[in-house]
C-alpha cells in the first residue's frame, strides 16, 4: 500500500506500536455525545473483531486522526475473546470494549462501525449496524459462501438505508479500475465478449499459518464460543477452530471468498454487469491436504452473463505465477484482461493498454493509471461519504451484492457438481 502521505504498509505497520501508545494519552469522546454533521464531522469509530485485520484498519484511522488531519476518534472496542479485546481497547486507551457486539452498535459514542469478523458473522453484524443508523465499513467477503439469503438481505438493508457501506475491497482505492470501466463504457474495445481475472500463490498464508493465541483456551466468560459460531453448524470448541477458523468450510470458504473479491470486484465493476446467467465451478485441495483443512486450495469458475459475456476467474494456492500482464501498482492477483470484439484491454504496471483485434495496423493506446491502491484514501472517502450522507462508497453494496453473488454461485455449482443458474425475477440461485 502507498499512500498520498508517503507512508508505506511497512511504515505504518512498524508505526502501531508507537501509534497505540500516543493514542492513550488522547481522551475518547464523552459518553453519548453526538457529532455535528458536515464536511468536518467528528466521526467516532467502533470496531466488532479486533484480530490482525481490525489491527491494521485501527492503525490505518489513528495515522489519520493523529497525522492526517481527519476527525475521527477509535471510541468502541467488541470481541468474543476477551484478551484480544481487552489489548485492543487498552492500547488504544478506550473504556468502551464489549463482548456482544448488539452492545456496541447501541453505543452512542458509534457513528461507523468497522467489521473484521469471520466470514459468517459479516452479514448478521452489517445488517445490525445499518438498521441502528451506524455507517459500516465490512470486510470481504461481505457473507459466508452459505448466506445468499442474508445477502440479498443485506443489499436490500443498504439500499434503504440513509447510512453509508464500504466493503472492504480495498483494490478499488485504485483509479485504474474506473478508468478502464469509462473506457469500455465508450467503446474502447468494442463489445466485451470475455474476460478473464485470478489470484495465484503458494503458501497457505492466512489459513494454517493463522497463530494460535492460547491452545489451552475454553468456552467460558472470556470466551463466547456460541456468539462465534453465529448460524453456523453446532460443532464442539476446538481452539483450531475458534483461533484458525480459515481452514474450515464452516466459517470460510478458501479463495473462492477469501481471495477472489479482490481480484473480481474490479472485473464486475469495469464490465458494469449485475447478475450472472449462470456459473461452472472445479478445484478442490490439490497441495494442502492436512488433516484440518477441509476448504479449497485450488478453485476456478466460468461465469456467464445475460449480456453474452463469459469471465475466466481461476487460481491457485499451489503456484504463484500470475501469468501475463502486470496489476496495477499495489493490486494483488492476476491482472485482469478483458477482450472486445475490436481490442483488448490490459493493465501493464501504471498503464492501461488497449491493444487493436489481430490484423489490425493500429497500434496499442496506453492511457496512465492516475493513481494506485490506496488503503488510507479508501478510508478518507469512506468517511467523507459519512459525513455527507452520500455514496457511492469506493466498493458500495450493490458493487458487492453482484460480486459475491457470482463468487456464491460458484460454490453452489462445485459442491452440488451441477451448474448453478439466477433468476433474476426472484433474486435466487437456481441448482
Amino acid at each position: 500500500m502507498s499512500t498520498s502521505s508517503g507512508m508505506s504498509r511497512r511504515d505504518l505497520i512498524e508505526r502501531g506500536s508507537a501509534l497505540a501508545a500516543a493514542s492513550a494519552l488522547t481522551a475518547p469522546l464523552s459518553s453519548g455525545a453526538r457529532r455535528q454533521s458536515g464536511p468536518n464531522a467528528r466521526l467516532g469509530v467502533g470496531f466488532i473483531g479486533c484480530g490482525g485485520r481490525a489491527g491494521a484498519h485501527m492503525q490505518t484511522l489513528h495515522w489519520l486522526k493523529t497525522d492526517g488531519g481527519e476527525a475521527v476518534e477509535l471510541v468502541a472496542f467488541c470481541d468474543v475473546y476477551r484478551p484480544r479485546l481487552q489489548r485492543a481497547a487498552e492500547a488504544y486507551g478506550s473504556k468502551r470494549a464489549y463482548m456482544d457486539y448488539r452492545e456496541l452498535i447501541a453505543d452512542p459514542s458509534v457513528d461507523l462501525v468497522c467489521i473484521a469478523t469471520p466470514d459468517h458473522l459479516h452479514a448478521p453484524q452489517a445488517i445490525a449496524a445499518l438498521n441502528a443508523g451506524k455507517h459500516v465499513y465490512v470486510e470481504k467477503p461481505i457473507t459466508h459462501w452459505r448466506q445468499f439469503r442474508l445477502l440479498r438481505e443485506l443489499a436490500h438493508v443498504a439500499a434503504r438505508s440513509k447510512a453509508v457501506l464500504q466493503c472492504g475491497t480495498q483494490g478499488m482505492s485504485c483509479s485504474a479500475w474506473e478508468q478502464a470501466r469509462k473506457l469500455i463504457a465508450a467503446g474502447a474495445i468494442g463489445q466485451p465478449i470475455h474476460a478473464e481475472a485470478g489470484y495465484f500463490r503458494v503458501g497457505d498464508w492466512g489459513e494454517r499459518g493463522m497463530p494460535v493465541d492460547d491452545p489451552n483456551a475454553k468456552p467460558g466468560p472470556d470466551l463466547d464460543w456460541a456468539a462465534f459460531l453465529g448460524d453456523s453448524p453446532r460443532k464442539p470448541f476446538s481452539a483450531d477452530r475458534f483461533f484458525r477458523w480459515r481452514l474450515f468450510m464452516d466459517y470460510a470458504g478458501g479463495p473462492v471468498t477469501d481471495l477472489y473479491p479482490h481480484a473480481f470486484t474490479p472485473v464486475v465493476h469495469m464490465l458494469g454487469v449485475k447478475f450472472p446467467s449462470s456459473v461452472v465451478a472445479s478445484g478442490g485441495i490439490y497441495r494442502y491436504p492436512y488433516e484440518l483443512r477441509d476448504v479449497p486450495d485450488t478453485f476456478n469458475l466460468l461465469i456467464d452473463y445475460p449480456e453474452k459475456i463469459t469471465v475466466a476467474l481461476m487460481g491457485t494456492q499451489g503456484n504463484a505465477h500470475p501469468g501475463t500482464g502486470h496489476a496495477p501498482s499495489g493490486s494483488v492477483g492476476r491482472a485482469p484482461v478483458i477482450r472486445g470484439w475490436e481490442a483488448t484491454l490490459t493493465f501493464a504496471g501504471a498503464n492501461i493498454v488497449i491493444t487493436p483485434t489481430d490484423g489490425s495496423s493500429a497500434k496499442p493506446a496506453t492511457i496512465k493509471i492516475e493513481r494506485g491502491e490506496d488503503l488510507v484514501e479508501f478510508w478518507k472517502s469512506l468517511l467523507a461519504a459519512a459525513r455527507s450522507g452520500r455514496g457511492p462508497t469506493a466498493s458500495p453494496m450493490d458493487l458487492a451484492y453482484h460480486t459475491q453473488t457470482a463468487l456464491l454461485m460458484g460454490m453452489a455449482a462445485w459442491r452440488a457438481g451441477k451448474t448453478a443458474r439466477f433468476d433474476a425475477a426472484r433474486e435466487t440461485i437456481v441448482l
